[in-house]
């Protein structure tokens, strides 16, 4: 999990404090142009197809987390 906050905090160019209980929402940086490169993040790192439906329904870093897993 310390490895996927650390991608998480790359991949929204913030300095943050993330943790797997952070509220999406609540990530200034957590816009459409984050929520597109975490799927292209999702498809070249992790090899995981994810809908934007599913993406959509996340709610916390931990549930970005479990559709990488």
């Amino acid at each position: 999990m310390d490895t996927f906050i650390e991608q998480m905090k790359e991949l929204l160019d913030t300095e943050t404090e993330l943790e797997g209980t952070t509220v999406l929402a609540s990530i200034e940086e957590w816009d459409s142009l984050s929520f597109v490169s975490f799927l292209a993040f999702a498809a070249t790192t992790c090899g995981k197809r994810i809908s934007a439906e599913e993406l959509r329904k996340a709610q916390t870093v931990n549930d970005l987390f479990v559709l990488i897993r």
